[in-house]
């Protein structure tokens, strides 16, 4: 399939090029060309490509081109408790009402609740997920079955799996389907035994693999690991030798200088989840000086069932916004620095190095904004306006892996999302019991 994409704003998102107006060319499942057209004839000549038949010829009329969103941290079948159990703190949530209901979840469950969070993630121009839930073989299919590009996470813990059966999933799932990716993984320190633990770091070892976890997310979490061994979550996972390899963690809420320049040290990322830290009252995490550290920060919307919306918009502008007032400061993180955050730094967290920016041999994972919208106008600072003012009324198209997916409101990788809607409502009401 050879799909052109003409008269754009083009935003490749490589370090220091603006944004332009040119045109951009799909072929197959990657990008063939992007410039402003001037240099075809070098173009030509250095591919020994000629006249192209094109299958597709798209108008953007001005619209803009970027790389899809990562959305770094998610848990995409929790979509069936979105507005089920709110207004609690994490602790209570979790154990009264999210865990009970994850136990009575079925494999089947998991896969049609992954394909409801996939229409959302498609309106919301995300192009790629890092999903840590149950059954990974099963949002796996989902996601082949969607065109949904997935890296998966385990969240081993001491309710399971067995050590082994993560260890099998990094083998079968590594080897699936190009679209598909299994790192290595735990819930969180609160979750899982030292010996457990130790465990997962001989087998990270043996493979010299990354890990993550959710890390440092309350204050009560970071204050108990403390009490048990003497070390802040970070600084206990890497007494283990867990983060040898590199990997990181989610939230990263309660980091100290020390757990900064740990990460820093070791090139690991760090994944906010703004929307889903407020909603919890869990805290704000220091991004300015995660930034100030260079670490690289990616952004993750978290599950439905706690921030109640799989919405990249809305986590880039808490980002941003929970920043200048968590530093008192209307400069802190700059709004070009979260765009980065929400793309290329996702990307480099979840080991998509071909998914990150607009260039030539580059997966074809790629989004249109919108700008003829009242909230894009007028178009004094493009990229602002999508971090500021955006939302997923913009979202014009989402192409992931060379196809089109999402366009114009419209989905084109599922017959029937009524009949997913109806699935989703008979799933949530046997579980709860209603």
């Amino acid at each position: 399939m050879k799909i052109r994409f003409y008269n754009a704003r083009i935003l490749t998102m490589t370090e220091g090029s603006p944004l332009f107006e040119g045109e951009l060319w799909v072929e197959d499942d990657r990008i063939l060309y992007v410039g402003d057209g001037k240099d075809l004839d070098g173009f030509y000549r250095r591919t020994g490509k000629e006249c192209i038949a094109w299958d597709q010829e798209i108008d953007c009329a001005g619209n803009v081109l970027m790389p899809g969103f990562k959305d770094a941290h998610t848990h995409s079948a929790m979509v069936a408790m979105r507005s089920f159990a709110d207004d609690m703190p994490l602790q209570e949530w979790l154990n009264t009402k999210i865990f009970p209901l994850e136990a009575k979840m079925t494999d089947q469950d998991n896969y049609d609740l992954t394909q409801l969070a996939i229409l959302e993630y498609l309106t919301s121009g995300i192009t790629a997920i890092f999903d840590m839930y149950l059954s990974p073989k099963d949002i796996a299919r989902a996601c082949i079955d969607m065109g949904m590009r997935c890296v998966q996470v385990s969240g081993l813990n001491k309710f399971g799996p067995a050590l082994e059966v993560m260890e099998e999933r990094f083998h079968q799932l590594n080897a699936m389907h190009p679209l598909v990716s299994y790192f290595m993984g735990v819930h969180a320190e609160y979750t899982c035994s030292k010996e457990l633990l130790e465990d997962v770091s001989a087998l990270i070892h043996k493979y010299k693999a990354p890990v993550f976890s959710h890390l440092s997310e309350t204050k009560t979490e970071t204050e108990e690991c403390i009490a048990r061994y003497g070390m802040t979550p970070p600084q206990f996972f890497d007494s283990l030798g867990l983060f040898d390899y590199g990997g990181g963690g989610y939230h990263c809420v309660y980091f100290t200088e020390e757990d900064m320049d740990l990460f820093a040290k070791k090139g690991l990322s760090v994944i906010t989840n703004p929307g889903s830290n407020t909603k919890l009252a869990s805290g704000i995490a220091p991004i300015t000086r995660f930034l100030e550290k260079g670490i690289n920060v990616g952004i993750g919307t978290d599950g439905a069932s706690s921030n109640n919306c799989l919405d990249m918009f809305r986590e880039m502008f808490l980002t941003t916004g929970l920043a200048k007032l968590h530093d008192n400061d209307a400069s802190a993180v700059d709004a070009d620095e979260v765009l980065r955050m929400a793309t290329v730094n996702g990307a480099k967290a979840m080991g998509l190095t071909d998914c990150d920016v607009l260039a030539e041999g580059k997966k074809a994972d790629i989004i249109m904004i919108d700008l003829h919208q009242p909230n894009m106008q007028p178009l004094n600072n493009i990229t602002k306006n999508i971090v500021y003012s955006g939302s997923k009324q913009n979202v014009k198209l989402t192409m992931i892996d060379g196809k089109i997916l999402y366009r114009d409101g419209k989905f084109l990788c599922c017959e029937d999302p009524e009949a997913l809607y109806a699935k989703a409502n008979e799933i949530i009401a046997r579980l709860s019991g209603r």
